[in-house]
């Protein structure tokens, strides 16, 4: 005697779709590096004001972009972590990502906003001030956003990959970039490390738009 065995039910997952604010963080973080004039953290006081008073507008731009750019990074990390919860995660993982997802977006605001400084004080004159901003700026985009960044990729990829969410190789990928940029901070002794900066940046902005496309809206009901 046979047993029909019924297929497995789907669960359809609710929450926004991811694509859509890792879009938007993509655009407005790129053309805000891209429009961004100022020095690196080695330059000199008479340096940092020369370059930033001679584009006082696309300084004032780059630091708003920056700053707008955090907004749909944490809306992503929220989705994200609210959509691999709904898709059986039920570890500390997403916990982690959601906390990356904090503190990442938080470090943009601050290097924003310190940019915004070094480019209105450029307008006064003052090189010291310019550069100790400047430096700001940098640290917290570079360094304070890596911290947050491997929180974030390792919050989102060690479950996703474990539970065979995403490909893995994309997962595997995601947890070598989330161990670099966890590295990262230590670029504030040597400068040899700076390497890692746009590492967990970049890498971690192609990551998280492939998560973005390929993280499952459904899952059968039974795995769940």
């Amino acid at each position: 005697m046979s047993v029909a065995l019924e297929p497995p039910t789907v669960r359809v997952q609710g929450g926004p779709p991811l694509w859509a604010p890792i879009a938007a963080y993509v655009l407005l973080a790129v053309a805000g590096a891209v429009l961004y004039p100022g020095a690196g953290p080695g330059s000199s006081p008479a340096t940092a004001l020369a370059v930033l008073r001679d584009a006082p507008v696309r300084a004032d731009v780059a630091a708003a972009l920056l700053v707008m750019s955090a907004a749909p990074l944490a809306v992503f990390a929220a989705a994200a972590a609210q959509r691999l919860w709904a898709l059986g995660a039920r570890v500390a993982g997403p916990v982690i990502g959601l906390v990356g997802g904090l503190l990442a977006p938080s470090a943009l605001v601050l290097s924003g906003l310190a940019a915004w400084t070094a480019a209105t004080a450029a307008q006064w004159g003052d090189g010291a001030v310019v550069l100790t901003a400047s430096t700001l700026s940098f640290a917290a985009g570079g360094v304070g956003f890596a911290l947050g960044s491997a929180l974030l990729l390792a919050g989102l990829a060690v479950p996703a990959g474990l539970m065979r969410l995403l490909p893995r190789p994309l997962a595997v990928a995601g947890v070598v970039v989330a161990v670099l940029a966890a590295l990262a901070p230590l670029s504030l002794i040597t400068s040899a490390l700076y390497a890692l900066l746009p590492i967990a940046r970049f890498g971690g902005m192609l990551w998280f738009v492939a998560a973005a496309v390929l993280l499952p809206r459904v899952v059968p009901a039974r795995a769940a």
